[in-house]
């Protein structure tokens, strides 16, 4: 298990911008692939972008394409969520999580990711 704390989430004006960090803490995060997750009010969560565990590879949602940027540092065990022309259907609890598997691939899919942060409220307003 690995301990994911998110931060920089905010209230901000449709267009605007936000970046989304997620500190990592235990050992190995450099081996593993990264994703943002999102929960809307009233739904379920859904996939917002992910990252190859060495950073080389990325793969987004298509509502968010053109629009995120997910980077990692594994120097710093960090993940980031760059969020340009932020829209309000983008308002969600935003999370970070790691993938299961060492060195594995990215995955769209929840369920194959083991660690979880707490989330970040981020709200777009019209």
């Amino acid at each position: 298990q690995m301990q994911l704390v998110e931060s920089g989430g905010g209230l901000v004006q449709a267009g605007g911008s936000l970046r989304l960090s997620c500190v990592a803490s235990g050992r190995g995060f450099s081996n593993y692939a990264m994703g943002w997750f999102r929960q809307p009010p009233g739904k379920e969560r859904e996939f917002v972008a992910a990252i190859y565990w060495s950073g080389t590879s990325t793969v987004y949602a298509d509502s968010v394409k053109g629009r995120f940027t997910i980077s990692k540092d594994n120097a710093k065990n960090m993940v980031y969520l760059q969020m340009n022309s932020l829209k309000p259907e983008d308002t969600a609890v935003y999370y970070c999580a790691r993938r299961l598997g060492y060195r594995g691939s990215w995955s769209t899919r929840s369920y194959e990711y083991d660690s979880w942060g707490q989330g970040t409220q981020v709200t777009v307003s019209s």
